[in-house]
């Protein structure tokens, strides 16, 4: 009910004049009652002191005793007065201790010289004064009285002091219960000047909640029209509302339904696009759909989301001519398959009010069956060579063509070394599907990378001096640390690069192995570095794959495996490899190894 303004308003107004009343009266009642009160203390404080003088009147004996006036004086502060017993000459004889005194010391020196000379009432036989801050040296008001005494024969007067601080708290105390009763009527009035702003402000409160169930969706709820006059009016108006927002909202949600049906069946990139080809509608999908298509001539939102204009002329002519488009979009980097259909308006299936794309990425699954073909071919390929040979030699013999024992030989030397040359094929071809399969184990601990380099030095230095190459070693770090690995299997990459390189290092060329160690990766960097035909640009990015030859032309022998089964060891062993080539200047392939933890080298 307190969402509503008027409600509001007319309550603040009630709650204000409340507030209003209960300052006026607490100002009246501070006015009135403050002297009242203090009339009511001051009374008080004389009877008190009466009482002492009838008292003491009585007995004058009591203040002959020095032990009496002592105790008396040390326990006057239990009566909330201070007393002073003065002689004639009007000097303090006894008097209230100063930890016990009510009043300060300072009021007390500067009123008792004074005490005799005061104006004093008399009331029933007692001598009253009161001392008022704005006239007497004092900081608050006193109610000054005395009486005569006579103390072992001689005159004195007893001063009784009492500092009215005590009225304020009363006064305090009325005037919180003046306000708490005023609260509490105030409180009782609220809840009639509730009960009947609300009685008033009610129907436009149901019309507004009708209005915010419309604002939720809900088209069920209905306003009250039997209210006479204007809200009457007002509840048929938003109940006509309700049923055209709620046909309107029908038809929408049916079409808002057949977009989510679509979109849930298919996970691919969907556009929906109205009858001037406008995306309307699209999913998450289509956004990131086309990450490596070009994009170029990007001028428009509609390229920007499908960068292909050949795409929005099938929409176009969808649109016109109501015919499914089907588009399929190949490159050597991307590939898609887009199909069009066309939307009808659902009140008439005959008009086109716009089109519906879908597009699925179909590179990987094209990259897959060309490398599926490539690898099945190169199989063939790679065999049938050796095979070929094999049965070019073995005819001849078989048919006793070859009469020389020497070119029998010489026919047996070609045949096992085409044999022991099918065998290695294959050999790498298991040793490559055991290493992507991860079925091919071995250890790997810590070894000495020094000593393992050195030994490939001695090996490799005759092999390149017979070919006429310069062959080096350099060690850009110094004695290396003790690496993680496999010695055996880092040995063997190391042959590939080395074989791999000087195949394609002509003579009078050179082969470097360079190492570094960097010390915040942790990691040996192993490098082979030739300076002959180097890689074509367009060959990089395949130069660790299966069967792939660079430069297939020269005919260079080899299976095309070497480098992948270099890559797949250095993964199985958590490292990894780069190429780094510019065409006719050389290339060099680098892999990792990684610190050991454990210094030690193990047996």
């Amino acid at each position: 009910m307190f969402q509503s303004t008027l409600l509001k308003r007319t309550m603040t107004l009630v709650v204000l004049s409340l507030l209003a009343s209960a300052i006026i009266a607490t100002i009246a009642f501070l006015v009135a009652g403050n002297s009242k009160t203090m009339e009511i203390e001051i009374d008080n404080a004389l009877k008190q002191d009466s009482e002492y003088m009838s008292i003491l009147t009585s007995h004058p004996e009591y203040f002959d005793s020095a032990d009496f006036r002592y105790f008396f004086f040390d326990s006057s502060y239990a009566t909330g007065h201070d007393y002073y017993l003065i002689n004639s000459r009007g000097v303090p004889v006894n008097y209230t201790s100063i930890e016990n005194r009510s009043i300060s010391v300072k009021d007390t020196h500067n009123l008792v010289p004074s005490l005799g000379n005061l104006e004093y009432q008399t009331v029933n036989g007692l001598d009253f004064y009161v001392a008022d801050p704005l006239k007497d040296p004092v900081d608050e008001l006193i109610v000054i009285s005395r009486f005569p005494l006579i103390v072992d024969g001689n005159p004195y007067y007893l001063y009784s002091l009492t500092y009215l601080n005590g009225y304020d708290t009363i006064i305090v105390k009325y005037l919180n219960i003046l306000l708490l009763s005023t609260l509490m009527a105030a409180a009782t009035m609220l809840v009639p000047a509730y009960a009947f702003v609300s009685r008033m402000v009610l129907p436009l409160q149901e019309i507004n909640e009708v209005a915010m169930e419309y604002g939720k969706g809900n088209f069920d709820v209905r306003a009250d029209e039997s209210h006479k006059g204007e809200i009457g009016e007002l509840g048929q108006s938003f109940n006509f509302l309700a049923d055209r927002l709620s046909k309107s909202i029908n038809d929408l949600t049916a079409e808002r339904n057949q977009l989510q049906d679509i979109f849930d069946v298919i996970s691919d990139g969907i556009v929906v696009v109205d009858n001037k080809s406008v995306p309307v509608t699209t999913n998450k999908a289509i956004h990131n759909l086309f990450e490596r298509a070009d994009k170029n001539n990007m001028f428009t939102e509609r390229l920007q989301l499908i960068p292909f204009d050949e795409v929005w002329v099938d929409f176009e002519e969808c649109i016109a001519t109501g015919e499914t488009k089907i588009r399929r979009i190949d490159n050597r980097d991307y590939a898609y398959q887009c199909t069009i259909i066309p939307k009808y308006d659902s009140s008439d299936n005959t008009t086109v009010i716009g089109a519906t794309g879908f597009f699925r990425d179909i590179f990987e699954e094209q990259k897959n069956e060309r490398f599926r073909q490539d690898y099945v071919a190169n199989i063939s390929h790679e065999l049938r060579t050796p095979l070929q040979t094999l049965r070019g030699l073995i005819e001849p013999l078989s048919d006793g063509m070859v009469k020389k024992e020497s070119d029998r030989q010489r026919y047996y030397q070609i045949i096992l070394n085409e044999t022991m040359r099918l065998s290695r094929l294959i050999d790498d071809m298991l040793e490559l599907s055991k290493l992507q399969s991860r079925t091919l184990a071995f250890k790997m601990f810590p070894f000495n990378l020094n000593n393992l380099i050195s030994n490939i030095e001695i090996r490799f230095k005759p092999i390149m001096k017979e070919a006429g190459i310069k062959f080096s070693v350099q060690n850009n770090y110094g004695e290396l640390p003790t690496v993680m690995g496999n010695p055996d299997r880092v040995e063997q990459v190391l042959v590939i690069l080395l074989d791999n390189a000087k195949k394609y290092t002509p003579a009078g060329k050179t082969i470097t192995i360079s190492t570094d160690y960097i010390e915040t990766e942790k990691k040996v960097y192993v490098s082979v570095a030739d300076t002959g035909q180097g890689i074509h640009e367009y060959d990089i990015g395949h130069i660790f794959d299966r069967f792939f030859k660079a430069d297939r032309a020269r005919g260079k022998k080899g299976s095309g495996l070497g480098l992948s089964i270099a890559k797949e060891l250095l993964s199985y062993m958590g490292e990894t490899i780069t190429v780094n080539s510019k065409y006719e200047e050389g290339s060099t392939f680098t892999f990792t190894l990684t610190k050991a933890e454990v210094p030690d080298v193990w047996d």
